[in-house]
């Protein structure tokens, strides 16, 4: 009942919807005409430019007269950079906002007081031209889908899909959502459909035009849709509202866009997909479509191949086959792990436990729920109560709420705090393992990648600031002996700063700061300015995938707040109290979405070392009762010589006895990535020897037992 009501006001309107389209037009070419005859308020009759263009710099000195004015800087660019470059031209930056290009100066300079200005052009290679990029696209869906389903269809929002890596392409694009009418749905059949009414919109290069409104003016346009109305009272009190037209539609957006539709050379809608709006689910449910576009075809061709590799790694699709993980709607989003995926997630944690022995951590063990006034002390319950699950314990006299925790810090500052500290003990290193839940929605889960119960390689450092420096450069030499020695991964870092709302004094944080730059000296890293925490600077890891995909995995953030919110204090050599400060460091993160990612990566071709099937054995033919006895000793004999040799690594050893062919048997084993695969005849009974293979099919030779297990010893070692 509750929905019916609170979803009746989005469709009240649209039997008047398309007078409202008809409207909308009118209001844009009344207000298309008033601007044009608005006067301009430019006190600037000399202006400095700087052109930029990846390394290309230009300074130019200009006289600001009216023919100047009418100019834009597209226009602009054409003068001063070849044609060829400027060709690809999307977008420009100027003094750091991105604009228009198709913007005059006289727009640009309106009630600018300075004559200084930078103005940067980025094409489809850099992170801001696909966002433009992939933005105007979508308004081009959304006339597509206007053109398609009229009076029907209410427009909702339509965003780009950009990470912040610019030669990420795989996981890109855009989508518009609409709510349809009359329990109408978009089927896969009319992506087709809409595909060919946006390549009618490109054809006819249609400029993207941009006009300012105020609130008011907004509020009667778009009256007949109450998701624009919506976003249109989040719209703070002020701040500057625009409006687009690409063809036919008429939509409200900030921009910026490119300058014309035939810039975009191929596109393709990809999926259908449902959203509450606003996630809400006592809203709307929408239907969301979803899209790819680039400005070269070639761009597009590449983009279907990399998908369908994509597709073939998908870690869901390889465990399933793997038989690692499954899922159950009775606890959605909680991984059930096989007993094969069991022996990878073990083999991840015990060699993060090795190397935790050699670098000085101790492992702990954390309780799972909390009263709420721990959540209320840490600050997790005023910022992260939506994402945590709750249970209300006690009576009808008393009742008390329990957090069940959703990161282990607050439970390591207790420990810190459990008894008196000397400054002789720090740097303390508390390492963790516990599972951690968070309230994900439901729409949200995604195999691995996205649970609700999970294991991090949590650890928190509880130390002085001079210890600050050491303890991030062994945490990046930690990083980067995980990443790029063991898995192979190239790795990027960023460094984000003190943002303009912080807490600590501003000696405190140049200092940290400055220290964490000497540390990356050697990394291959960038500033990201003001986009630190509020509570310290902090340091992202990206690892970049086979499928040249980044992803963040570690993380290494200082933490000035939490501390003090615990009270925490440690005895100085001068029998001072003195606050520590936290690094809070993980370095595979997830460790389920670290397996999918790990799996999608390697394509489930694992390593010996990690492999939860490393060896097959199987004889020659199933009948001969001394061959079956034969492989039952050998798989017997490797364990017992492994031991004797002083290796507990409890192999992960597999005999085949059935009675499918020996070339089925092979090709099954290769189909599951075992790495060996021994086959076992009269000739290897006779000689007490194994016959080798790998996965895949190339021959190893005639070995005997020990010769084998220095072979996987080594491999081990190495960790191969």
């Amino acid at each position: 009942m509750t929905n019916s009501i609170s979803t009746q006001r989005y469709f009240s309107l649209s039997n008047k919807q398309q007078q409202a389209f008809e409207e909308r037009s009118k209001h844009w070419n009344e207000l298309k005409q008033q601007e044009n005859i608005k006067p301009n308020n430019i006190n600037i009759s000399n202006l400095n430019l700087v052109l930029k263009f990846g390394e290309k710099s230009k300074p130019l000195s200009i006289v600001v007269d009216s023919e100047f004015l009418k100019k834009t800087p597209l226009q602009l660019a054409n003068e001063v950079f070849y044609k060829n470059e400027v060709s690809e031209f999307l977008v420009c930056k100027i003094n750091g906002k991105l604009t228009d290009m198709n913007d005059t100066f006289s727009e640009i300079l309106n009630n600018q007081e300075s004559n200084n200005n930078n103005i940067e052009f980025f094409t489809f290679e850099s992170v801001e031209g696909k966002e433009v990029f992939w933005h105007s696209t979508a308004h081009i869906l959304g006339c597509a889908l206007e053109q398609k389903f009229g009076s029907s269809l209410k427009l909702c929002d339509g965003p780009p899909l950009v990470s912040k890596e610019a030669s990420q392409v795989l996981n890109g694009g855009f989508f518009y959502e609409g709510f349809l009418e009359n329990n109408e749905r978009i089927t896969t059949e009319q992506l087709e459909e809409l595909e060919k009414f946006m390549q009618q919109v490109v054809k006819e290069k249609h400029s993207f035009q941009k006009i300012h409104i105020t609130k008011e003016l907004a509020r009667e346009i778009f009256k007949y849709n109450q998701f624009k109305l919506d976003i249109i009272e989040k719209i703070p009190s002020g701040e500057p509202i625009t409006m687009y037209k690409c063809g036919n539609l008429v939509d409200l957006c900030r921009g910026p866009h490119i300058p014309n539709t035939s810039m975009i050379k191929a596109v393709k809608l990809t999926k259908l997909s449902g959203a509450y709006w606003k996630g809400d689910e006592k809203s709307p449910l929408l239907q969301r479509v979803y899209g790819i576009s680039f400005p070269k075809a070639k761009q597009l061709e590449d983009w279907q191949t990399l998908i369908e590799e994509a597709l073939k790694r998908d870690h869901r699709l390889i465990a399933k086959k793997q038989d690692l993980f499954f899922f159950h709607e009775y606890s959605p989003g909680t991984p059930f792990f096989l007993p094969h995926g069991t022996r990878l997630f073990n083999k991840l944690v015990e060699f993060i436990r090795k190397e935790y022995r050699k670098r000085g951590y101790d492992e702990v063990i954390t309780p799972q729920m909390f009263q709420k006034e721990l959540w209320e002390t840490s600050g997790h319950w005023q910022h992260y109560k939506d994402d945590m699950f709750t249970v209300i314990e006690g009576t009808q006299h008393k009742e008390e709420t329990i957090g069940i925790k959703p990161m282990n810090c607050p439970a390591h500052c207790l420990m810190f705090d459990s008894k008196i500290r000397s400054y002789r003990e720090l740097p303390v290193r508390l390492a963790d393992f516990s599972p951690l839940h968070r309230n994900e929605p439901r729409g949200s889960l995604t195999g691995l990648t996205r649970v609700r119960r999970f294991h991090q390689d949590d650890s928190h450092i509880f130390c002085t600031h001079d210890q600050v420096k050491s303890e991030i450069e062994n945490c990046l030499q930690f990083v980067k002996f995980v990443y790029s020695e063991i898995f192979g991964f190239n790795l990027r870092f960023n460094l984000s700063t003190r943002p303009e709302k912080f807490v600590g004094d501003i000696e405190m944080w140049d200092k940290a700061e400055q220290s964490l730059k000497e540390c990356l000296d050697g990394y291959n890293w960038k500033l990201n300015e003001g986009d630190g925490a509020f509570y310290g600077p902090k340091i992202d890891i990206q690892i970049e995938d086979s499928l040249q995909r980044f992803h963040q995995c570690a993380t290494i953030q200082l933490d000035f707040q939490l501390p003090r919110r615990f009270n925490l204090k440690y005895q100085s050599q001068n029998d001072q109290l003195i606050t520590p400060v936290i690094i809070h460091r993980a370095i595979l993160g997830s460790i389920e979405r670290f397996i999918a990612l790990l799996t999608e990566h390697l394509s489930g071709r694992w390593p010996f070392w990690l492999n939860p099937r490393q060896c097959f054995i199987c004889p020659v033919s199933a009948e001969n009762a001394s061959l079956v006895d034969y492989c039952k000793e050998v798989k017997d004999q490797i364990f017992k010589t492994a031991e004797e040799r002083g290796v507990f690594s409890n192999y992960f050893i597999d005999v085949d006895l059935s009675d499918k062919t020996m070339k089925k048997k092979i090709r099954d084993a290769q189909v599951l990535q075992y790495n060996f695969i021994l086959v076992l005849g009269e000739k290897e009974m006779q000689e007490k020897t194994v016959s080798v293979r790998k996965r895949d099919g190339t021959l190893v030779g005639t070995m005997k037992i020990d010769a084998l297990l220095s072979m996987w010893e080594e491999l081990l070692r190495t960790y191969q």
